[in-house]
């Protein structure tokens, strides 16, 4: 993604961690590559004193400063801007909400960021909706990923809707990234087995009781999301279906005239 080989598919988000220490050994408990942070949180002019990258492994890692705050899209081309001349890097995660309530994504000014910020170079992951079209725009627009939302930010309530995100996974031409709403491991889970590439996840990892340990619990939950995805589920059947045949049955059943099986 972006010219870059990933081996990691979870991507981490560094706010509300209870403590520094505790967000480092949740790094590496979830193996992630990918470190996201709000650049309105990192002083921009003394980077090597910053109290958020101060404390980051310095293990490779791969910065994705986000524009949370960001209204419209000329203020998030200025915070990308400001990131990319601070030393950031040229990744940026597209983060504009239109309601402080919801924080959901706006989407004519999230497209209008993402088409800026890839004519000026930069690796572009808009988070957005889980809309398919608005993902196929964003990918015609060059984003590098779309990050369609499972549910609004920092809910926890998982995947509310399904259908759409297996639709984007299996019409978009770049990775899918489900990001914001995850709560457990088994949304996780849930998000790869419907086709998407990769998960981020900040909450419920920073806010579960032993974030270490959910770090790596939903690590594995994305491995074997993926897994699965590769290996091909049964199909869903509306009734039960035996495991093995009425072939060599010591005591065969018929159906008397009524339809009900008898010895």
């Amino acid at each position: 993604m972006g010219g870059t080989r990933l081996s990691s598919r979870f991507f981490l988000g560094t706010g509300r961690f209870p403590s520094p220490a505790v967000m480092q050994q949740a790094l590496r408990a979830s193996g992630a590559e990918v470190i996201t942070f709000a650049v309105r949180r990192v002083n921009l002019e003394q980077l090597e004193d910053d109290s958020i990258l101060q404390h980051l492994p310095e293990e490779k890692r791969i910065y994705l400063p986000n524009t949370s705050g960001a209204g419209n899209a000329d203020e998030a081309v200025r915070i990308a801007r400001l990131a990319r001349a601070a030393g950031l890097g040229s990744w940026i995660k597209v983060e504009i909400s239109a309601d402080s309530r919801t924080l959901l994504p706006d989407p004519l000014e999230t497209l209008r960021a993402t088409e800026r910020l890839v004519a000026e170079g930069f690796t572009v992951l808009p988070y957005t909706s889980d809309d398919p079209i608005l993902c196929r725009r964003l990918a015609e627009a060059g984003a590098a990923a779309v990050m369609p939302g499972g549910a609004p930010i920092g809910t926890g309530l998982g995947i509310l809707n399904p259908y759409n995100l297996g639709l984007i996974a299996e019409e978009s031409p770049v990775p899918v990234i489900v990001d914001a709403g995850i709560g457990s491991a088994k949304d996780a889970a849930q998000a790869m087995e419907l086709g998407a590439s990769a998960v981020l996840a900040n909450t419920p990892v920073a806010r579960a009781a032993d974030p270490v340990a959910m770090a790596e619990a939903m690590a594995l939950a994305i491995r074997a999301g993926r897994l699965a995805r590769l290996s091909g589920r049964i199909p869903a059947l509306p009734y039960a279906s035996a495991s093995s045949t009425e072939a060599g049955a010591l005591y065969p059943r018929q159906a008397d005239r009524s339809g009900a099986w008898r010895l």
